[in-house]
């Protein structure tokens, strides 16, 4: 299965994201391709923000990746792309190339969400960034459901 998770810039949200699904597929020995992408152009090559970073070590995940933009080839190369706010699946929904069957918010993976979006922490605090750790592992497993039964419907 390829999953790609999608926020605004590619440096706070999507990177988490991404470190965390890739702990949790080796953690349950998940054959999976995980990358994470921006709508936005801004910090195209750069590493996720510091504080992204020290939230997913922090979690046991490692945190090496390079911001990139969603391509139009995003919507072919991956089962599922996942955004982290409406705004985002607004975004990719008017891409050129959208698969809007494709796409879906990261909190509908979790029943228990209090809410269907992830807040952007970048203007925030050390504790905003660990809130939205809480709300990416909260939806992990129910991902990791769909994404089997995706497999299975494939079969």
């Amino acid at each position: 299965m390829r999953v790609l998770f999608v926020c605004l810039g590619n440096i706070c949200r999507s990177p988490l994201a991404e470190g965390l699904m890739r702990r949790y597929a080796e953690e349950h020995q998940l054959p999976m391709h995980i990358d994470s992408a921006g709508t936005g152009s801004w910090h195209i090559g750069h590493p996720a923000d510091p504080r992204s970073i020290r939230e997913g070590e922090r979690r046991g995940a490692r945190m090496e990746m390079t911001a990139r933009q969603v391509h139009a080839t995003d919507f072919e190369d991956f089962d599922l792309l996942v955004a982290m706010d409406r705004m985002n699946v607004a975004d990719l929904v008017d891409w050129p190339g959208s698969n809007p069957r494709r796409i879906r918010l990261l909190r509908s993976f979790d029943p228990a969400a209090d809410g269907d979006e992830v807040p952007d922490p970048y203007y925030g605090t050390a504790r905003d960034f660990q809130r939205v750790g809480d709300m990416i592992e909260a939806a992990l497993p129910g991902l990791a459901d769909h994404l089997a039964a995706i497999s299975r419907q494939r079969r």
